[in-house]
């Protein structure tokens, strides 16, 4: 459970408190310090240390065991993280919690290389992956299999042919369905494709049982809801999972307003364990909700960003392309928001003071996000704005430039470019993809970097993430040197990408991503130095504390 892991800073660790002893036994309000190996700052000042004292959920004090212990003063408790690395308070810049959630409860298909595989997983769902008499599941990944090709009704197999079944492609821009599901929504041969959307046929014209990006919205208004037990179980799991691997903060990508209710009770409540920067879901319904409330700040939930999103995937070819596919011809991708729709809802928004947050893969879609926003912010004069593109994937050297010189904030995710480094040129051919995944390209234009993950297309695993930054290679070391190698970023880089670029693409970089008195003692303790170390040791790394606004959420040695 969440409360299990939600601890009061230094409680059940410290020297100078006994093993166990309840936190109310410490002295009110006296200061904790935690000493270590090595402190990561990214102040300027003062880079490194090995003390940081912690008062009030604020750092109180950064230095030497000897200078922080001063400065915390005889009541204070100690906390000895022996041969730990601390950082500031590492940060997943997009990520989806429901979607975690889901995941969690759902039937897990990442990384099945055969349909077969696919079979055998669905055969074995555990109870928690049915929504009513639905079944759901999440991660299958066509390229990925023995026969790389779009799954069929067919594909499904037998066993289940009665329970309806939906099973979202590991990008989230592609759903799998059973008869019984496409039954249940209605879905036939006489279905028309919905703007935005496609419904892919067999050679008859009868619906193969795969849907993408706005097509799926036809099955999803069918698939029962989670009910209130399942919801608040799902994000409680999410929470818990984000906790324990080191992150101190989501900006979660696009939140439902179920979500967001939920989330306001808990932060009130003061049982919300991590930093929450919410974008509200501009996509759906709920937008209209948003834009009459505006912006929320509480006490670790934020709502100051809408997210759209104006194209599909890569991997599903819905990424919107300037020029047709190179392995589709003819086939240029799908906008889900036509222009006239997209300015529309970037003027409301903007209008009610929220920063827009676009997803934008391809760089038909990444083009006209940079003329819509860049339009809109002149017309209004709005200033300091910091429009984000999410992903920023495919873009040109053109559009590169220009979102560098403009203030926009690249929200990237460095294990999106290991994932889909085995096909991504076969999509885009050898010329596009050298403008693809550039993360130095968009550093040396200006733009600020924001990393993260986008879980649960990807693991939220802040360290695999960090490797990735650093390597551009997969777990095994492939491709010998890195996939286009001028675009890895350094450990410093990567880590400022997670900590200080997050932060500042939140509005709060005065008061989180960096360690110093003052700011917000958000941080994490890990096993491996994520600048120093050989990147392979990413790999193995464990993280041994999470902290936020001063208090432990996950602490490794925890009973």
């Amino acid at each position: 459970m969440l409360g299990a892991l939600v601890l009061c800073a230094g409680a059940g660790c410290s020297r100078r408190v006994p093993e166990g002893a309840p936190a109310e036994q410490a002295v009110a309000h006296a200061p904790t310090v935690y000493v270590a190996q090595r402190i990561r700052t990214l102040d300027a000042a003062k880079p490194e240390a090995q003390a940081l004292a912690v008062r009030d959920g604020k750092v109180l004090a950064v230095g030497t065991r000897e200078e922080v212990l001063a400065a915390a003063g005889a009541t204070a408790r100690v906390v000895e993280l022996g041969d730990a690395t601390v950082v500031p308070g590492l940060t997943d810049a997009h990520g989806h919690l429901a979607g975690l959630g889901q995941a969690l409860a759902g039937v897990r298909l990442e990384g099945t290389t055969s349909l077969a595989e696919v079979r055998q997983r669905l055969e074995k769902a555990p109870a928690t992956a049915y929504q009513g008499d639905w079944l759901v599941g999440q991660g299958w990944d066509q390229n990925d299999w023995d026969t790389p090709r779009f799954p069929t009704v067919a594909d499904m197999g037998e066993p289940l042919k009665d329970t309806p079944v939906v099973l979202w492609r590991i990008d989230g821009h592609a759903l799998w369905l059973n008869g019984a599901a496409l039954q249940r929504a209605n879905i036939t041969r006489d279905t028309k494709d919905p703007e935005g959307g496609s419904i892919l046929r067999l050679p008859g014209g009868d619906p193969s049982g795969v849907l993408i990006d706005n097509a799926m919205d036809l099955a999803l208004k069918a698939l029962p809801q989670p009910t209130k037990e399942q919801h608040e179980a799902r994000m409680r799991a999410a929470l818990e999972h984000c906790a324990r691997v080191g992150l101190t903060g989501v900006h979660d990508a696009g939140m439902d307003l179920r979500t967001f209710r939920l989330f306001q009770a808990w932060d009130q409540a003061g049982t919300l364990p991590l930093r929450v920067y919410a974008m509200a879901d501009g996509q759906t319904d709920d937008r209209v909700q948003y834009l009459k409330d505006g912006p929320f700040q509480g006490k670790l939930l934020t709502m100051r960003a809408v997210k759209l999103t104006l194209d599909g995937a890569l991997g599903s070819r819905g990424a919107a392309l300037g020029a047709a596919y190179s392995d589709e011809p003819g086939h240029r991708g799908l906008l889900l928001l036509s222009p006239e729709e997209y300015a529309s809802r970037v003027h409301a928004f903007v209008g009610r003071g929220f920063q827009v947050a676009t997803h934008a893969i391809g760089d038909r879609a990444n083009t006209l996000l940079l003329d819509t926003l860049s339009r809109e912010l002149a017309a209004t004069g709005t200033k300091d704005a910091r429009p984000r593109v999410e992903h920023a994937q495919i873009m040109t050297a053109e559009d590169i430039q220009r979102l560098g010189a403009n203030g926009f904030v690249a929200s990237v995710q460095p294990t999106h470019a290991t994932s889909d480094m085995p096909w991504a040129e076969k999509r885009v051919g050898a010329e596009r993809i050298r403008n693809a995944y550039a993360w130095q390209k968009l550093k040396a234009a200006g733009a600020v970097l924001a990393l993260g993950s986008d879980f649960p297309v990807e693991r939220p695993d802040v360290l695999a993430g960090l490797y990735a930054a650093r390597t551009r290679q997969d777990a095994s070391g492939q491709p010998p040197g890195g996939w286009h190698p001028d675009q890895r970023l350094s450990g410093e880089e990567a880590l400022e990408g997670f900590t200080a670029g997050a932060a500042y693409a939140s509005f709060a970089e005065g008061q989180r991503g960096r360690l110093k008195p003052g700011m917000d003692a958000d941080f994490v303790a890990l096993s491996v130095d994520p600048v120093d170390a050989p990147p392979a040791d990413l790999l193995t790394g464990q993280v041994r504390l999470t902290v936020v606004a001063g208090r432990e959420v996950f602490r490794a040695d925890a009973k």
